[in-house]
């Protein structure tokens, strides 16, 4: 009794290693083939190109595997690049004290909609308009010492023209004899002393103008802190945080208020080296939101140059946002139009594996011979998906392909393609 369970684990065992390992000669088999015919199938299987494996057709009488196929076209879809993305702000600014003052005015709250010049920070003014009229004092000062300075140079000029009068009657009256030469020297030491008198009195106006400019540079370094008293908004745009508290002492670089500007809003996606030849300025964009919200928009942005950490390029679009209900930073997940390209609309179920493991689908050649075609993905939709790598008329077997192999003849029947 004990024989019988050896010899069904034997029967089992041999059963299974024909499924598993001789399973294109079992099927040649079935069909009436000879062993020695299976094997030269097979061999011939070994050696044809992976898209369509041509060989004879089985003799008349042999069994054939009936499946069911579709004959599709090939269409022109859009294209697409997908990138994972965020939205972004067109514009985002803190605004910083530019001097040093104790706040005066009222804080703003977040949220807030502001217009482009609104304060949004006043500071305490403090001793700045004595100094402005001390300083106004000093430039009116130094502007009346210029007309002195001018005269004290017209009467160096004169000085000079009438000590070199003297100097010329001196030096004749020698040539003459009527005249010594302690006279002539004379002469020449009150010419030497009016061209000093020249050159001290020219340094004095020079003095007396440098003296307006240094006014003129303080009266508008104090007007310039005096105005930078007053924190205005660059751009109109929302309140990101509440403007500086009342009594803050705030000092030069200092934030007083950050300030976003949503409309237009930016999305922002980062494209691979793969993909951003596909994609040009002004295409359109569609995207999700993770709130589900969809929005669209046009490329306005493409970067030249590559992050050096990811080796992706950033490209932009530019969304309207007049509701302002896209916010800054959200994640979006991107659709750029691209170039068209030829697929084949299969139902899923079509997609079959070689023994190799590609993924393809099953065609039917002329002749009504089986044979493999590799395909890829493009997109997946409820119809069911959109496939490149076949020609543009083929013949997809769409039941039974897992019952055939490469190369077997079959009989076919056609059904309306999808598309």
């Amino acid at each position: 009794m004990r024989i019988i369970p050896f010899i069904v684990a034997l029967l089992v065992g041999g059963f299974l290693y024909l499924i598993v390992f001789e399973r294109d000669r079992l099927l040649g088999f079935s069909q009436g083939q000879s062993i020695s015919e299976t094997r030269s199938a097979d061999a011939d299987v070994q050696t044809t190109p992976p898209v369509i494996a041509d060989q004879s057709k089985a003799d008349t009488g042999q069994s054939v595997v009936s499946v069911v196929a579709m004959r599709s076209s090939a269409q022109t879809i859009n294209g697409g690049v997908l990138l994972r993305g965020r939205t972004e702000a067109s514009r985002r600014v803190n605004v910083l004290a530019e001097t040093s003052g104790k706040v005066i005015s009222a804080p703003i709250r977040k949220g807030t909609t502001i217009s482009a010049g609104q304060i949004l920070c006043q500071l305490d003014p403090g001793t700045r308009e004595v100094s402005l009229k001390r300083a106004l004092a000093a430039l009116s000062e130094a502007k009346s010492r210029i007309p002195e300075a001018k005269s004290r140079l017209l009467g160096a000029n004169a000085s000079l023209h009438e000590a070199k009068i003297n100097d010329n009657a001196a030096r004749k009256l020698k040539e003459g004899g009527y005249a010594s030469d302690t006279r002539v020297a004379q002469a020449q030491a009150v010419l030497e002393t009016a061209k000093a008198g020249i050159e001290s009195a020219k340094a004095g106006v020079q003095s007396a103008e440098a003296a307006v400019e240094a006014a003129l540079a303080q009266v508008a370094a104090t007007k310039k802190d005096i105005e930078h008293l007053v924190l205005k908004a660059p751009f109109g745009g929302i309140l990101e945080q509440d403007t500086a508290e009342l009594g803050t002492l705030l000092q030069p670089g200092a934030p007083c208020a950050t300030i976003l500007q949503l409309d237009p809003i930016h999305l922002v996606g980062f494209a691979p080296e793969t993909e951003i030849g596909r994609i040009s300025l002004g295409a359109r964009v569609g995207a999700r939101l993770a709130t589900g919200q969809k929005i669209d928009g046009k490329i306005s942005f493409l970067s030249r140059s590559a992050d050096e950490r990811t080796r992706t390029f950033r490209v932009e679009a530019q969304i309207p946002n007049s509701d302002s209900l896209i916010r800054d930073g959200q994640t979006a997940e991107i659709l750029i139009a691209a170039a068209g390209d030829r697929a084949h609309l299969l139902p899923q179920s079509a997609l079959t594996l070689n023994n190799e493991g590609t993924l393809g689908v099953r065609i039917v050649n002329e002749g009504n011979i089986v044979g493999f075609a590799p395909v890829t993905i493009l997109r997946d939709v409820v119809e069911g998906v959109w496939v490149s790598g076949l020609p543009d008329q083929v013949s997809v077997i769409v039941t039974g392909q897992e019952y055939v192999i490469a190369g077997v003849d079959v009989d076919v029947t056609y059904q309306e393609a999808a598309q």
